[in-house]
């Protein structure tokens, strides 16, 4: 985990983009980065 400041929200798995705040507009709902995690793997 790498703390940032500006309201960004990322989930990086081996250097790749899981989930970007800034690419949806909105936080992850409960859930949904553990649904892509797995279903990325």
């Amino acid at each position: 985990m790498i703390p940032s400041q500006g309201g960004r929200f990322e989930v990086m798995r081996d250097g790749n983009a899981v989930y970007e705040k800034s690419k949806t507009g909105r936080h992850a709902k409960p859930g949904e980065v553990v649904s892509l995690l797995e279903n990325n793997s």
